[in-house]
């Protein structure tokens, strides 16, 4: 069938290779820079939308709410009663200094260990419950996601594949959808987290001193403005950085799959000059990104030492006058402290679910993709046809601009052989992809024994057909499970005995693992005449109606090319064959020849008709 390319390298391998979100606290310099977030074209609609999804499991999220909600209060909250200790230890010790003696109290320094004790494993029981619930939830989200996208890609036409690149549509089930897991599974209950947190310590600093909170949330906005001045800048080095990125895994990729070539020609030097020259830009562009970024985190800490400092020198003043125990300085300097580590978190949380909602939205989009007519609820859903097939005065085009197609009618009997010659773009392979229902016609009718196949449900239309393409696909496993695709639930007898027709056994046998040799992912472990030998052994095995043969011996040698055409040969008897070639030596004992151009069906007949009229078909034999 009709090929793209996979991919455009640069521009599919830069979005699968962004350098991955920095670490949320504790990642070091880097922690509140982010890689610049892709935004969404309609992030309102597309939340939305996402949104139907998350609903269904509203109770297992309201569960993750609150277990973050206690978690984080548990924690919140030990500060404070840790600077009791504190406190009852200060006095005791100035007590002592004063003359007074006061015995420590070990008893009630005991109990609040114990209540420390106590709230920190409550703390990391909710935390836990949190990450497993909502690890479950988000598996699960994405679980029913991914397979709505699959059963998408069933209902699309052929034309939506011929129009977009296949590393595209990989990307979206892929990356994006991932990308999507990684937010709802750590981001989003992060946020919920911080939220949390960042309004838990914020009412216990005012419960200890309204005035130290003032000091601390004046830094808040300095902080901001710091931040955003220098994430502006960092945005641009990180785009410039992960375009550098995509060039070279581009060449990285294209050097490694075309390395025979490289060698052949003796290109190592330039290729490894060019990949010299693609590293030390990518090493300038990451230098400059991980500069800027790294400068984030001297100056925020810079101004919350100075944010320390306030509190201490205001701290020790109020403890001077009495006005706030020693035990509530400590714990306001922890929350100070923790208070910084949720406002950094938001500014990553934000960037990586505005990346999380642009993937789903690349992910709406394939599912919005319009879908190949549905089949008629009066369709027949098992057909098995004698073979005429029968083409009424049919017209198609790929675009409602331009018709390749006008006027088609053309009549083959059950049993006949049928090649179908012509120039690049004549309409050969249209021809095929209309007959088995992969483009609907714009007119006209197809029919197989009589029967229109807009009347059969397409899966039994396909199912009268066998195909052996140019181009062979074999999986990853043994070659019986290979040539066993053609038909579920083979016997190895009739495996075995298809490999035979098709002149496959001898060769099998020859493999040391025999049937049971497993194949690699590009079958590169044996030839390409032995891939197609397979190929043909599996349509043997599905025994249908119908061959098509798209030039199935183009790419091998001569001795190789007799052996595929005896099995080509032996697949074909008592069945119609259609039969695409370039090579017009394939053809000659065709019963019918149909030359195309420009998809019409300009001469019809048998090899030595055809060459005596000497019309176009005799032109392209002698060229």
């Amino acid at each position: 069938m009709s090929g793209k390319p996979d991919q455009k390298k640069n521009d599919t391998t830069q979005r699968d290779n962004q350098p991955s979100t920095p670490g949320l606290p504790g990642g070091g310099a880097r922690m509140a820079m982010a890689a610049p977030a892709e935004k969404p074209k309609d992030l309102k609609g597309t939340l939305k939308r996402l949104m139907t999804y998350i609903l269904p499991h509203y109770l297992k999220l309201l569960l993750v709410l609150l277990s973050a909600i206690a978690g984080t209060l548990f924690a919140v909250f030990s500060p404070k009663i840790l600077g009791q200790v504190t406190t009852i230890i200060f006095s005791a010790v100035v007590s002592r200094m004063q003359g007074d003696f006061i015995p420590f109290d070990y008893g009630r320094i005991g109990q609040i260990l114990v209540l420390l004790v106590g709230l920190y494993t409550f703390s990391a029981f909710f935390s836990f419950l949190e990450t497993f619930v909502m690890s479950d939830v988000a598996q699960r989200i994405v679980f029913d996601l991914r397979n709505d996208a699959r059963s998408k890609l069933t209902r699309l036409p052929l034309k939506y594949f011929d129009a977009h690149q296949s590393g595209e549509t990989l990307s979206r089930l892929t990356n994006d959808i991932d990308t999507i897991a990684g937010t709802l599974q750590q981001s989003l209950a992060k946020f919920i987290t911080s939220a949390v947190m960042v309004t838990g310590i914020i009412i216990l600093m005012l419960t200890i001193s309204p005035l130290m909170t003032l000091i601390m949330l004046v830094s808040i906005p300095l902080t901001t403005v710091v931040t955003a001045r220098i994430a502006k800048r960092s945005q641009k080095n990180f785009a410039r950085q992960q375009r550098e990125l995509g060039i070279l895994n581009g060449h990285i990729e294209e050097m490694y799959s075309g390395h025979t070539i490289v060698k052949s020609f003796g290109n190592e030097a330039k290729s490894l000059r060019q990949f010299q020259k693609i590293n030390n830009n990518l090493y300038e562009q990451g230098w400059r990104s991980q500069f800027v970024a790294g400068l984030i985190m001297p100056l925020i800490g810079f101004i919350n030492n100075i944010g320390y400092i306030l509190i201490c020198v205001f701290g020790a003043v109020f403890v001077a006058r009495g006005s706030i125990t020693i035990g509530n300085v400590q714990a306001f300097i922890q929350y100070s402290k923790q208070f910084t580590q949720p406002i950094l978190q938001f500014a990553n949380i934000a960037n990586i679910i505005q990346s999380a909602i642009a993937a789903a939205e690349r992910v709406f989009e394939l599912m919005d993709e319009e879908e190949q007519q549905a089949d008629y609820a009066s369709a027949l859903k098992s057909f098995k046809p004698q073979g005429d097939v029968r083409f009424d005065h049919v017209r198609f085009s790929y675009r409602n601009d331009i018709s390749l197609i006008r006027d088609l009618s053309i009549n083959i009997s059950a049993g006949e052989t049928v090649a179908i010659v012509g120039p690049t773009g004549a309409g050969k392979t249209t021809l095929v992809n209309l007959l088995m229902r992969f483009y609907e016609i714009d007119d006209g009718r197809i029919t197989l024994d009589g029967n229109d196949i807009c009347d059969i449900e397409r899966s039994a239309v396909r199912n009268c057909f066998g195909m052996v393409l140019q181009d062979t696909w074999l999986f990853k496993g043994s070659i019986r499970d290979n040539i066993a695709y053609g038909r579920e639930n083979a016997t190895d007898e009739e495996i075995m005995n298809a490999a035979r027709i098709s002149y496959a056994d001898h060769f099998i046998r020859t493999l040391p693992d025999g049937y049971d040799t497993i194949l690699n992912e590009e079958a590169s472990n044996i030839s390409q005449g032995q891939k197609q030998l397979l190929t043909i052994a599996r349509a043997v095995l599905a025994d249908p109606v119908i061959m098509i043969l798209d030039e199935a011996t183009s790419s091998v040698d001569t001795r190789t090319e007799l052996l595929i055409q005896k099995a080509m040969q032996e697949l074909m008897k008592g069945r119609t064959s259609f039969i695409i070639a370039h090579r017009l030596s394939t053809i000659h004992e065709a019963d019918t020849i149909l030359v195309m151009n420009e998809g019409d069906v300009v001469e019809t007949g048998t090899h030595n008709q055809l060459l005596s009229r000497g019309g176009l078909y005799a032109n392209l034999y002698k060229s």
